[in-house]
């Protein structure tokens, strides 16, 4: 995984430059914010990140609380309003994460630093051990031996991160909000425990994002665990 040194310089270069974009909210068919295989980091150092963003100026945009924050593993289809509860296609992703993280322990991922970038703010996640990147290759894996065709379609991430922030609307404060960032680039809330794969559904509230639990897989003890009802 590459570090966050360029990344943070060319987010602060465009925020600065007006080139700021912006998230919509859902629709049917929409690429962005579709069903997703995810970790939600332990609540304790969620807590922490969302008590800093919570400071930030950013009004009209989207500033997640602790229960949205998220590393994402993969994105598997386009956006869905509703998805019924027995859905067979979530189903198969739950299915093919519990095979993806079975036998391995829970993934230690260090989060630290909080960087500007086109869209929005993130905290970078570096991990300290391989298992977050053996899930992804494993999960990519089986997702492609049963035939289930995903949105990222290969795509190989060459980072890891936690959104504390997505832009909502055009940005008026740049100025603001990166010197904000700056002020806490090196902010570090611990290593996070990993311990839940989670199939998950964004939702619209109208002034931030929900998170839905549709699956779960956990680490550490055989790789199962029954699906849960939505949260």
């Amino acid at each position: 995984m590459s570090d966050f040194a360029e990344f943070r310089a060319r987010g602060r270069a465009a925020l600065l430059a007006g080139q700021a974009t912006h998230d919509v909210p859902f629709a049917d068919g929409g690429t962005r914010w579709g069903t997703t295989a995810a970790f939600r980091p332990q609540q304790q150092i969620a807590e922490r990140m969302a008590e800093l963003s919570a400071t930030v100026s950013a009004p009209g945009h989207w500033v997640h609380g602790a229960g949205t924050l998220h590393v994402t593993l993969r994105t598997l289809e386009r956006y869905r309003t509703h998805i019924p509860q027995d859905d067979p296609l979530c189903r198969a992703y739950g299915s093919a994460l519990a095979e993806a993280v079975a036998g391995l322990p829970p993934a230690r991922v260090r989060l630290a630093g909080v960087h500007p970038h086109p869209g929005g703010v993130v905290v970078g996640a570096h991990p300290e051990d391989d298992t977050l990147d053996t899930i992804r290759k494993r999960f990519a894996h089986v997702l492609e031996t049963r035939g289930i065709r995903d949105v990222e379609r290969g795509r190989v991430r060459d980072r890891w991160y936690v959104s504390l922030v997505h832009f909502a609307a055009p940005l008026t404060n740049a100025g603001e909000l990166v010197a904000w960032c700056d002020a806490h680039a090196d902010a570090d809330f611990g290593t996070a425990e990993l311990r839940t794969a989670e199939i998950v559904q964004f939702v619209h509230t109208g002034g931030g994002v929900r998170v839905n639990s549709l699956e779960r897989a956990v680490l550490g003890e055989g790789g199962g665990a029954p699906p849960r009802p939505h949260s």
